[in-house]
């Protein structure tokens, strides 16, 4: 197949285009720095000559949007809504000019949909969008705001021949450096891996090798349209999933963090706590019952898997780029 990632050079692009590559599908990435043969220019906000590309390939997954690994200033959230909106709005406007459109178009969500909760999962059907809830900082909403948005821009796109899945994707857990499982596996091999603020927050995740089984999963199910969560049928809290992956390098402590800790750590790190103190009970209500199998459902084995790959990188780059490229 020809599968067309615009914005495919980020953290999940990257696993994407290598194990896609390696399957031996035809990987086209649309990035504002080309750098190599499949690479293809574009600025994510117009038409240009980059929509050739889309012209007769079988497959677009769009990952475009500004990191939220950031602060989340004003101007911040401004470009995240921006860079989500406006490629989305412009891969739809490239798939309707087609001749020859896509049979599916796949397109990156998230998870923040979902409200604050602990109480209950949230599944497709049964859970509850946030933006609403009391107790949160203002802007947590803006986050929500920028999800339904980026949804609803690609359900109002009229491209009637392309099915269009969202991916209300949870944090993709890889061993690749300056992914947030680096991050995380950094803090506890530091002894900083505790409790943040109590720590009953919820974790929701995805082994980067199921991300790309359910995506590879949802390009040949003609059955299934609309909003799916990619998410490991075990969240937890946020305290226990730290736990485990201590234990898994073999730290034995981590230190815990109040909540003004965790405003300064994130600010020394030009990042914003909403990632660490939202709770995101995801669960994948849409996935199981179409019948999608994870290799990888519960955390314990997952980080097992997770540090023997981060090990191996360390002793050896080579060894970590041919494990991921045939998963």
């Amino acid at each position: 197949m020809k599968i067309v990632l615009p914005g495919g050079t980020g953290q999940v692009g990257t696993i994407l285009d290598r194990a896609l590559s390696a399957a031996g599908h035809e990987v086209v990435v649309l990035t504002r720095r080309p750098r190599r043969p499949q690479d293809v220019a574009w600025d994510g906000a117009a038409l240009g000559p980059w929509a050739e590309a889309v012209d007769g390939a079988d497959v677009v997954v769009n990952l475009a949007g500004r990191s939220v690994s950031c602060r989340y200033t004003p101007e911040n959230l401004r470009a995240m809504m921006n860079s989500r909106v406006d490629s989305t709005r412009v891969v739809g406007e490239a798939i309707a000019a087609a001749r020859r459109p896509p049979k599916v178009w796949l397109q990156m969500s998230t998870a923040t949909v979902y409200a604050h909760r602990f109480d209950a999962a949230n599944d497709e059907a049964t859970g509850v969008i946030g933006g609403t809830e009391s107790g949160v900082p203002d802007y947590w909403a803006y986050s929500v705001e920028i999800a339904k948005n980026w949804e609803r821009t690609q359900a109002e796109a009229p491209t009637p021949d392309t099915r269009k899945v969202a991916l209300r994707a949870a944090m993709v857990m890889s061993p690749d450096r300056g992914g947030v499982f680096d991050v995380l596996l950094r803090l506890a091999r530091l002894g900083l891996g505790g409790p943040v603020a109590g720590g009953g927050q919820y974790v929701s995740w995805i082994h980067d090798e199921d991300f790309v089984r359910a995506v590879e999963f949802l390009i040949a199910r003609e059955d299934v349209a609309g909003a799916v969560n990619l998410a490991a049928p075990g969240p937890l809290p946020q305290r226990e999933f730290m736990r485990v992956l201590r234990r898994t390098w073999g730290v034995p402590v981590g230190l815990p963090a109040t909540r003004w800790m965790a405003e300064a750590g994130a600010f020394a790190l030009r990042s914003d706590t909403e990632l660490l103190l939202k709770s995101r009970r995801v669960v994948p209500g849409r996935l199981r019952d179409a019948g999608f199998a994870f290799a990888w459902p519960g955390w314990e084995a997952a980080a097992g898997d997770l540090v023997r790959r981060a090990r191996a990188a360390r002793a050896g780059p080579g060894r970590l780029r041919a494990r991921v490229g045939g998963g």
